[in-house]
């Protein structure tokens, strides 16, 4: 219990400061550029928003449902699949995005990337039994 509420503390500090920064601070982690995703909660209708590392493809950037290797999917990625419109503010830009997971045919060359510039993705496949979907975020037309 104590571990989840220090979790959400340390979320809460890292959206406000990433923010306070315009995307300056707390914009690396582990090796990997992060940005803010904004989604609508499927039972709330409230906006959440989630600090996670990302791939570029091209215009688009790439999400990992890893949940750190949980055997649960992560809230933000029920979210997108109920409506999947939502918000990325990288470095200090914020746009609105339209996510689709990734096919089997598109995520056999993002994740080989992903896990080329992040091999800790691999052991979180590897600890769950789930197969971990990669969410392809494209700026909306």
């Amino acid at each position: 219990m104590i571990a989840k509420r220090m979790f959400k503390l340390f979320t809460a500090f890292h959206i406000w400061m990433y923010r306070q920064s315009n995307g300056q601070r707390m914009n690396i982690m582990r090796g990997m550029p992060v940005l803010l995703l904004t989604t609508t909660g499927r039972k709330t209708g409230k906006q959440r928003t989630t600090p996670l590392m990302y791939i570029e493809d091209g215009e688009n950037v790439v999400i990992t449902a890893s949940a750190g290797g949980d055997d649960a999917d992560p809230a933000w990625f029920k979210n997108l699949q109920t409506n999947p419109r939502a918000t990325v503010e990288i470095k200090g830009i914020t746009q609105t995005v339209v996510a689709q997971v990734a096919e089997p045919e598109q995520k056999a060359p993002l994740w080989s990337r992903l896990i080329s510039q992040a091999p800790f993705f691999g052991e979180y496949q590897r600890s769950t039994t789930r197969e971990i979907p990669m969410v392809i975020l494209q700026p909306e037309a």
